[in-house]
């Protein structure tokens, strides 16, 4: 699987990605470190890539567009270290198949994985 590391997250998390036979490339390696969240959600649909960020925009467009992908893996929760975001996707990784990954909202804190499969859909109640 390929996914696309978002500029709040260590480029670090490419060999973690890598450990377990996955493509990852960060933002800022491909020139698209300013780039803006619209065109990097756009880019990794086209490029079938899974985004790994902080960032909650991403979560906004998904549900703006009712598109089934790109699959999301959001840290939230704080600010974490290289080292403490390495240690979490690599939870993520051995818990949550890929399949699952590439449809669905991945949200990671240092105590659980949440899973949440897209499309989203506006609550019909509300």
């Amino acid at each position: 699987m390929k996914f696309l590391l978002d500029m709040p997250v260590s480029p670090t998390l490419a060999d973690v990605l890598g450990r377990f036979g996955h493509e990852g490339v960060h933002v800022y390696s491909i020139g698209k470190g300013t780039a803006s969240d619209h065109e990097l959600f756009d880019l990794a649909r086209r490029e079938s890539r899974i985004i790994i960020t902080s960032d909650l925009d991403f979560s906004r467009l998904l549900f703006l567009s009712a598109s089934e992908g790109p699959g999301i893996i959001l840290f939230r929760g704080g600010n974490y270290s290289d080292q403490e975001m390495r240690q979490l996707l690599e939870r993520v990784l051995k818990q949550v198949s890929t399949p699952v990954l590439e449809r669905s909202i991945c949200v990671v804190d240092k105590k659980r994985v949440r899973i949440t499969q897209l499309p989203l859909r506006k609550n019909p109640e509300a």
